[in-house]
């Protein structure tokens, strides 16, 4: 028997739990706070749909000891996306057990019931993808795929080769998530001609790759730079700049683009202010939560929710995080508003151009400009669901963070 044909004959016996954002909201908490409730989804799901409903992609060593507990913890908390980490989060020496550990970790967690998460491995090289299929049982079954790091023009070939090999391997969707980080994209005089190149690579496997992800930290060490917590990514502007590029090759709204998801953001303690917090008041006065604007500050959580805003902004979707603190922050952004779902159906009922106001008298929609907004919120809409009228990221957050 054939290893292939071992792991067929085990995924056979596994059946996946479809996943649902803010399942553990229940009851009276999800009727307050929803309009439409957020749709389950599995890994048969469509591309489009995954990739909008990595949300807050959490990455976790593959060293740490309590792996598959921690992922369950995760799971039951509300992340729908993890990444276990090979690559700059292991010891060159712990690479075998880290490696050892996530087989083990991803046959365990196919032996449960509840839905898990999207599950990712990144790996350190393009020949880990084979030597972790061939070491995989029933695990197989519970893994989404892969995430490329430093992936540039030079890697890219190597990389994308093994994930078609692997892919036809699995009789399941198995992608890709390629990470921008190198210093040849970073560099401006090589910065096209990189992108140019990748844009090539990846549109030759389209439906094997689910998103593109930024890797700003390695961006910044290209320069020595480490950006303080009272400053988003976008106020550095030699990485600023390479964002918009990536979203200007990558990101467009035409069949040659693909979900682009945001960097990470490293706070999450309690520090000495140089700057004012960026939170607003009066939102938390008006839903009668001014403490709870205290804690976020407190967690320099004001910083990070600034960033997700013009994540989004600026052309992405989602975000890599790194502590459990952040979930909360990206999915309660990530939740369509009324406001917003009502403009876009507005705009994608009319057949023919022209401007119409909002439904909310507060605005002009342009049916041709904006219908691809449109879309992309409606597609939101259906992982995320739709706040109801009067309910605001404040109302969302504190639900999440006091369940």
């Amino acid at each position: 028997m054939t290893v292939g044909t071992a792991v067929r004959q085990e995924i056979s016996l596994y059946k996946q739990v479809p996943r649902r954002h803010f399942r553990y909201l229940q009851g009276p908490d999800a009727r307050t706070l929803f309009h439409r409730q957020p749709e389950p989804f599995d890994d048969c799901a469509d591309r489009e749909i995954l990739a909008m409903a990595l949300g807050a992609t959490l990455y976790v060593p593959a060293t740490r000891a309590d792996l598959t507990a921690t992922i369950v913890r995760r799971a039951d908390r509300g992340v729908c996306s993890m990444v276990i980490d090979l690559e700059d989060a292991v010891a060159d020496h712990e690479v075998e057990f880290a490696k050892q550990q996530t087989v083990r970790t991803l046959d365990e967690l196919a032996a449960r019931r509840g839905p898990n998460p999207m599950l990712f491995v990144r790996v350190r090289d393009a020949d880990t993808v084979p030597e972790l299929l061939d070491r995989l049982g029933a695990g197989a079954q519970v893994l989404t795929g892969f995430v490329f790091p430093k992936f540039d023009s030079s890697s890219a070939p190597k990389y994308l080769a093994a994930l078609t090999a692997a892919a036809a391997r699995t009789e399941r969707p198995l992608y890709g998530m390629p990470v921008l980080e190198s210093a040849a994209l970073v560099h401006r005089q090589t910065r096209d001609s990189e992108l140019t190149q990748i844009a090539a690579c990846l549109a030759e496997v389209r439906e094997r790759i689910l998103a593109v992800r930024i890797g700003a930290t390695d961006m910044c060490a290209t320069f020595g730079i480490r950006r303080d917590r009272d400053l988003t990514i976008y106020d550095v502007r030699v990485i600023a700049d390479v964002i918009a590029d990536i979203v200007n090759y990558l990101g467009r709204a035409d069949d040659s683009g693909f979900v682009i998801t945001g960097p990470v953001w490293e706070y999450f303690a309690d520090h000495e202010r140089m700057f004012r917090p960026l939170l607003r008041t009066a939102p938390f006065e008006e839903s009668d939560a001014v403490p709870f604007r205290s804690y976020l500050v407190s967690r320099d959580l004001d910083g990070l929710l600034r960033e997700i805003t013009l994540d989004r902004a600026n052309g992405m979707q989602g975000k890599t995080v790194i502590h459990p603190s952040h979930v909360a922050a990206v999915h309660a952004l990530s939740v369509v508003t009324h406001e917003e779902y009502s403009d876009a159906l507005d705009i994608l009922q009319a057949e023919v151009g022209g401007v119409a106001a909002s439904g909310y008298r507060n605005k002009m929609n342009e049916m041709r400009p904006h219908r691809n907004w449109a879309r992309n919120t409606l597609t939101r809409a259906r992982v995320f669901g739709v706040a109801k009228k009067g309910v605001s990221f404040v109302d969302l957050l504190s639900a999440l963070v006091t369940v």
